[in-house]
């Protein structure tokens, strides 16, 4: 008997098992053993030499008795991959309650299979196909056609074109989310065709590398009335008018988190345009937006009223200029703020005049901007008075001089600091930083910042009774500082990093096992003045924690 020709009713049977060679039946034991319950239905997960037509005979048996499959992923290869459509139709055959199917980089099933499961798993929900070029418009109808309970779909690098994504929109009433990547053959005709057919229920949406202009956009700002979440990613063809248009539409009232990068279309004037027609968005994260500038950023700041969590990276038209403006115009709800690699920064001592600051910011991140220094460190501190967490992680250029303002102005407490690669500051900053918000501070990262020494261990000994995690890499700490980490009284510490501190020696042995009492973690990598002796030691005594080494 051909597996692919065994129904449901026989899968539930013992007898079914005569039909598997012994070998066969070893993989249905061990396929029973690698199961997992999750969302209250059984879940299996096949990848590499280990996806073969066999082991989803073996689980498609193996589960039947017990309420069938409700979640399948097929990870494949393109030179290991042993699962064809005879091993699909045994699914679809045997586990007709399957709700989740993924296949990813399954070159060798095609459009017969997908199609037995869109015959026979009805309830299927979720849908993502990735890598798969012989599946077509011919399996995606059958979806369509007979899933009608499908909510999640993500299409990537497969053959599907137009009349596929047409018939889903039309027939799947209950689409939520739908992800397209690296599909040559859609284009705007069937972006718009699911987008007007599902205006009422799409809540998510991800388009990234296609062939799609300004058509698509604009009939997404008219029709994408229930798209909560937006994620364009590299569409060259889409220009300035399309995201003018979309933001003109006055569709996407409810959008709530929007995310670009590398689209040549946000602009100024297109960017503008979506802040003034997508009044409740709350995150917007920008990359790679070479032609965004400074006049956009603050023209959207002061359209985008909802707005809590603004990113940007390697944006590089944006100086100090756009990030204050955006600060001083935003409204009163921006809780985050974070640049990552913008190399337009310089540093400037504006002299900006301050009508008020931008007391909602919680948080801050200024991330490998190196033109970002004192100056602009030192104005931080005037706009952001309630930040509790900070990051300014790779700025070389600042030093105490413009660090300490910084830290005078923050009210609140600071909770979370990160100045890794900050090279220049010494242990002044670190003793004002803990005197100020010692009895706030949770995470306190220096990795990279060789002038902190010992001087600053006892600080942070004596000052932060709620400290968790600190991590001291590559910074001039020996014994010494490690003992009074250790001596301190109501000291927690929980995550402890040393690595590449080439001071920290065997004699810190007695130390770490009194840290050891509550740490979780601790990384003791290229420590190189310390024994194997010694690190098998903590091991042992410390088995608790994690240690890297």
């Amino acid at each position: 008997m051909l597996l692919s020709n065994i129904c449901h009713d026989e899968f539930c049977s013992n007898a079914t098992t005569g039909y598997l060679r012994p070998e066969e039946k070893s993989t249905e034991n061990k396929a029973e053993d690698q199961e997992i319950e999750t969302d209250g239905y059984l879940t299996r997960s096949l990848e590499g030499k280990k996806a073969t037509d066999v082991r989803l005979a073996a689980i498609a048996v193996g589960t039947a008795s017990r309420g069938g499959l409700g979640k399948l992923l097929i990870k494949g290869s393109s030179s290991a991959c042993r699962v064809t459509d005879v091993g699909l139709k045994v699914i679809a055959r045997g586990c007709p309650s399957l709700k989740s199917l993924s296949l990813w980089n399954v070159p060798s099933i095609g459009d017969e299979g997908l199609c037995e499961i869109a015959n026979r798993c009805h309830l299927l929900e979720k849908l993502d196909l990735c890598q798969c070029p012989k599946i077509s418009d011919k399996a995606v109808l059958a979806i369509a056609k007979n899933c009608p309970n499908l909510t999640d779909l993500t299409l990537e690098s497969c053959s599907i074109g137009n009349e596929g994504l047409q018939a889903i929109g039309r027939c799947c009433s209950n689409l939520k989310s739908i992800s397209i990547k690296e599909c040559p053959r859609i284009g705007d005709q069937g972006i718009a065709s699911l987008l007007s057919s599902t205006s009422y229920v799409l809540t998510k949406l991800k388009l990234q590398a296609l062939n799609i202009t300004d058509v698509a956009l604009a009939v997404l700002g008219h029709y994408g009335k229930a798209v909560t979440d937006l994620v364009l990613i590299n569409l060259p063809n889409v220009s300035e008018r399309g995201f003018w248009v979309m933001g003109n539409g006055h569709g996407l009232q409810k959008l709530k988190s929007f995310s670009v990068t590398s689209c040549r279309g946000v602009t100024d004037t297109g960017l503008e345009a979506v802040g003034k027609g997508c009044p409740n968005i709350k995150q917007l994260c920008l990359r790679k937006c070479a032609f965004l500038s400074n006049g956009g950023l603050v023209s959207f700041a002061k359209a985008a009223g909802s707005l809590e969590s603004l990113q940007l990276e390697e944006c590089h038209m944006i100086t100090q200029v756009g990030l204050f403006g955006a600060l001083l115009n935003c409204g009163a709800k921006l809780k985050a703020l974070a640049m990552v690699n913008c190399l337009g920064m310089k540093d400037l001592n504006m002299g900006l005049h301050l009508p008020s600051p931008c007391n909602s910011l919680r948080s801050l991140s200024i991330r490998n901007c190196p033109g970002f220094g004192n100056a602009s460190v030192a104005m931080l501190g005037k706009l952001c008075p309630q930040l509790q967490h900070l990051d300014l992680s790779g700025l070389q250029g600042i030093t105490d001089t413009g660090f300490l303002p910084l830290l005078e102005s923050c009210e609140a407490g600071l909770v979370k600091v990160n100045l890794s690669g900050c090279v220049n500051l010494t242990d002044k900053v670190v003793s004002s930083l803990v005197e100020l918000h010692g009895w706030t501070l949770e995470v306190l990262n220096f990795d990279g910042c060789r002038k902190i020494s010992d001087a600053s261990l006892v600080a942070i000994a004596d000052n932060c009774p709620l400290l968790s995690d600190l991590d001291v890499s590559k910074c001039a700490v020996t014994d010494c500082g490690i003992a009074a980490l250790a001596q301190a009284n109501q000291f927690n510490l929980q995550i402890l990093s040393v690595s590449g501190c080439p001071l920290v020696t065997d004699k810190s042995l007695p130390a770490l096992e009194k840290l050891g009492q509550s740490l979780l973690g601790l990384n003791l990598q290229h420590c190189n003045a310390m024994g194997i002796s010694t690190v098998d030691l903590l091991v042992d005594q410390l088995w608790r924690c994690d240690i890297l080494y």
